[in-house]
């Protein structure tokens, strides 16, 4: 399972206010944390103004690189920002995203085959209005997508299809939904990985992080390999290392038996 770490992000009030404040240490030890916990990559999104988008993900890439070697994720909308970030990262990245919008494939998939970064995939076309409702709009999205990546000579393991799981308190149906469409996309590109924020499940409701990780284990048996999460939540680890074990994707129980005992004496 890759695990792309969820938390410094612009969009949360207190990292906001860190960027804005270019608070270095709150930022450096959330990125410690992260990857001390395991994660393979750390999602960096700026989230402030377009006017200084640029100048302020430039500013957290370097905070956290400064602490950590993990691979970044640079989430941005705009390709000026990215193609400034990928100058100073350290290792080859992932970015993201995509989407079956033209414009924006044309915008980024030179640089994403340039630079043979990995790229998440949003199974949705942003020049449509609103979000896809059905499994069928997001497989046409995806389409359109992998002929793009295609004609780039992008292979489909660099990519990391996100197929939009939505809240479940608002529509009861949406775990369903994200189970079926993960089968689907397994079968229809085997060798592309499935990705998604984990957290947009439980929106809304009480005891979020039990709901992430029941889903997360559902989701693992229909074929997702990655995730957007907080790889810091113990529980939710350790019940993947129980899916893993159980879908017999765990040789001799291996990780789970050493993931269990870093565990145990960490809570002694």
């Amino acid at each position: 399972m890759i695990f792309i770490g969820e938390k410094i992000n612009g969009t949360r009030k207190k990292i906001k206010e860190a960027v804005i404040e270019r608070n270095e240490l709150y930022i450096m030890d959330i990125a410690k944390s992260q990857a001390e916990s395991g994660a393979d990559y750390l999602d960096i999104n700026a989230g402030t103004d377009p006017d200084r988008e640029t100048e302020d993900l430039i500013w957290l890439i370097e905070t956290v690189q400064s602490v950590v070697d993990t691979p970044i994720c640079i989430d941005s909308s705009t390709p000026s920002a990215i193609k400034a970030a990928l100058e100073i990262v350290r290792e080859i990245p992932m970015i993201n995203s995509i989407n079956a919008d033209m414009e924006r494939l044309d915008d980024f998939l030179p640089f994403i085959k340039e630079k043979n970064c990995e790229v998440i995939a949003l199974a949705l076309d942003e020049s449509k209005s609103g979000m896809p409702k059905t499994i069928d709009e997001r497989m046409q999205a995806l389409e359109v997508i992998f002929k793009e990546t295609h004609k780039k000579e992008i292979d489909d393991d660099k990519v990391f299809i996100d197929p939009l799981i939505m809240a479940v308190g608002t529509d009861q149906s949406a775990g369903n939904i994200a189970f079926d469409c993960i089968r689907e996309i397994r079968s229809a590109y085997p060798d592309a990985h499935i990705a998604g924020g984990l957290s947009n499940i439980s929106f809304g409701l009480p005891n979020r992080s039990l709901i992430n990780r029941t889903f997360l284990t559902l989701a693992r048996a229909f074929g997702m390999d990655s995730a957007v999460v907080n790889p810091s939540d113990v529980e939710l680890i350790e019940s993947l290392y129980a899916t893993d074990l159980l879908l017999g994707k765990d040789r001799f129980c291996r990780k789970y038996t050493n993931a269990a005992k870093d565990s145990f004496s960490k809570k002694k």
